[in-house]
C-alpha cells in the first residue's frame, strides 16, 4: 500500500531507483550540514529566503507567498524592503 501523495519509481525507473524504493520527489545528491554558529544558521535561512529568486519563481524575496521571510519581517528580524538583488552575499554555488 503506497502513501498518499508518494509516487514509487514506475517500470521506466532505473534499477537502482526502484531497489532503494526512491521516487521522484527529492533530489539523489540530497546532503546533510550541522549548523555550526548564529552566523551559519543566518547563511541558510537567507539562502532558503533568496531561493526562489535564484530559480526564477520570484522577482525578490517578498514576492514568494510561501516562504518564512515573511514571518522574519513580521518579528522585526528584517525590513519588508529586504530581499532584492545580492540577499546571499558569497552564496553563490552554495548547496548545489
Amino acid at each position: 500500500m503506497s502513501t498518499p501523495g508518494c509516487r514509487l519509481p514506475g517500470p521506466q525507473a532505473r534499477p537502482s531507483r526502484v531497489k532503494r524504493r526512491e521516487g521522484t520527489s527529492w533530489q539523489r545528491r540530497f546532503w546533510e550540514h550541522r549548523i555550526r554558529d548564529d552566523a551559519d544558521l543566518v547563511r541558510h535561512v537567507e539562502y532558503i529566503h533568496y531561493n526562489p529568486v535564484k530559480h526564477g519563481h520570484a522577482a525578490c524575496v517578498g514576492d514568494w507567498p510561501y516562504s518564512s521571510f515573511h514571518a522574519y519581517v513580521r518579528n522585526g528580524v528584517y525590513p519588508a524592503d529586504r530581499g532584492g538583488g545580492g540577499f546571499v552575499e558569497g552564496g553563490e554555488g552554495f548547496g548545489e
